[in-house]
């Protein structure tokens, strides 16, 4: 295997994001795997990858994945939806809520607003 250097993680972040785009989130998954290894506080890459793993309906990874970004970034709006799908697609409608809900209050985009539905009771 060729040696790793920054430049290589750049070219394998962008071509994962493509991978991602043509719905091969599994070579995505791979790509980013080597580009967290060597920058694991990277967490684009780790957005990404938990973007991938919930593509891939590995639907524990994402949630690890995405409750690590938003760690590192509780007010990152996408990753409170993102997780909140995740939940909803694992089976779990009340942990799903809040986080759509906290998506919704950090942006009030549409579709945040629809999944958060504050018109419900709960």
């Amino acid at each position: 295997m060729p040696e790793r250097n920054p430049e290589t993680h750049v070219i394998d972040f962008r071509a994962a994001e493509q991978l991602l785009a043509a719905r091969d989130p599994r070579g995505a998954v791979q790509l980013l795997d080597s580009v967290i290894a060597s920058h694991p506080e990277n967490t684009a890459a780790r957005l990404l990858r938990a973007r991938a793993f919930f593509a891939a309906a590995q639907l524990r990874p994402a949630e690890l994945e995405f409750e690590l970004v938003l760690e590192r970034e509780p007010d990152n709006a996408f990753a409170h939806f993102a997780l909140a799908r995740t939940f909803e697609r694992s089976g779990h409608p009340e942990r799903a809520r809040r986080h759509f809900r906290l998506a919704a209050a950090l942006d009030p985009n549409p579709e945040y607003l629809r999944a958060a539905r504050f018109d419900a009771e709960g």
